[in-house]
């Protein structure tokens, strides 16, 4: 009888697990739960406020991907597991399997005062949208724009897409010869913003964001949100709009399990994306805590890193054969700015910069075509 691997989540680590499962083993059962059959492309919502992008061209329905790939598809939130992982509890009931891979993404820590002020771009689609159409409301005004970390787990933060968004709004105000009746604001706790990228990186930031007249709110912790200005303890500036990105931390169904938590709430795990205590178990993506560098990041480069060495682990577990593959530690994006893009590529012993330049946006979009041929 052919052994069943439930993958849980519908995201970038989901779904590159299911791919190299199936690129693996043609025989092996794979049961996918999650709410939605379809994937949110996140890197491209940058592109919404603009009118680059539109919900379509960045909302992917999987239903071909899942009969292609074989996959058994339960449309369902988790709510919990087993004592030992074989038994996945949702709201569709319970699916039993041979072997489990959580990648349920990440949650983002609302406890903030007066965090309902903010719009959190990465919480999807619909976040985008909201910000296109305040941007279209507005005649003008105060937009400020940043991000903070999980205290207890510094790589729990997501903070790339936010200078994405500065940027990006900076230049679409440009183009609709509104730039002047704007006053742009960046805002972080950290006195050296993005410091993940490399210190080559966050220099170029803040060079950027002064030759584009955007103000900065460094160094300061953040104290809370009003409906027209963000507060921190270096002092309070006026804002009309607020996007802010906060740290992260793992769902709320882990506290109905007995997973080994990391301090910031996420999921335990080896370099080899195994779950200590849990046999067959894996977990990849932003639910998990990893070992490796401060700056190892919470995006989809390296959720696709980490699915990979789940998925191969997992079938050498279920055919009892030793595996020790572990996922490469590479940071890799394009900070773009709605024509142009700044490539960072930061690895163990190197880290490059390549300055903002009109092919690295074009780049960029080349990539979303590519990636997302092979789930339409």
């Amino acid at each position: 009888m052919a052994k069943n691997i439930t993958v849980l989540g519908s995201g970038f680590a989901a779904l590159s697990s299911v791919r190299c499962i199936r690129r693996r083993d043609p025989h092996v059962e794979i049961t996918l739960i999650a709410s939605r059959p379809e994937l949110q492309y996140l890197p491209g919502i940058i592109w919404i406020p603009s009118g680059l992008r539109s919900r379509g061209d960045l909302l992917v329905p999987l239903g071909n991907f899942f009969k292609k790939n074989r996959v058994r598809y339960v449309q369902a939130d988790v709510s919990g597991l087993s004592v030992d992982g074989r038994t996945v509890h949702t709201t569709a009931g319970d699916y039993s399997n041979d072997g489990l891979i959580i990648a349920t993404g990440g949650r983002f820590i609302k406890k903030l005062p007066g965090i309902e002020h903010a719009i959190t771009p990465c919480e999807g689609i619909a976040a985008a949208e909201r910000i296109r159409d305040r941007l279209q409301q507005m005649s003008g005004g105060s937009i400020a724009v940043g991000f903070a970390g999980n205290p207890n787990e510094q790589t729990a933060v997501r903070g790339g897409p936010m200078f994405e968004f500065l940027f990006g709004i900076d230049a679409q105000l440009r183009r609709e010869g509104r730039r002047d009746q704007f006053k742009l604001v960046f805002f972080n706790p950290s006195e050296e913003p993005g410091n993940r990228l490399g210190p080559k990186a966050v220099r170029h930031l803040l060079k950027e964001m002064a030759k584009r007249g955007i103000e900065t709110h460094l160094g300061h912790k953040m104290v809370r949100f009003e409906s027209d200005k963000v507060v921190t303890e270096g002092g309070e500036f006026p804002a009309d709009l607020i996007l802010f990105m906060p740290g992260m931390t793992g769902n709320a169904w882990f506290e109905q399990t007995t997973l080994p938590r990391s301090p910031g709430g996420l999921v335990q795990a080896g370099a080899d994306c195994r779950v200590p205590g849990f046999e067959r178990v894996m977990v990849a993506g932003d639910s998990g805590s990893f070992p490796g560098p401060d700056w190892m990041p919470k995006q989809a480069h390296m959720a696709d890193l980490q699915a990979e060495s789940a998925a191969v682990n997992l079938l050498a577990d279920l055919n009892g054969q030793p595996s020790d593959h572990r996922f490469k530690v590479e940071l890799i994006c394009i900070v773009d700015a709605l024509d142009t893009g700044t490539f960072v590529w930061r690895t163990p012993t190197r880290n490059l910069i390549v300055p903002p330049n009109r092919p690295m946006h074009w780049l960029k979009r080349l990539f979303e075509r590519r990636y997302l041929t092979q789930y339409r």
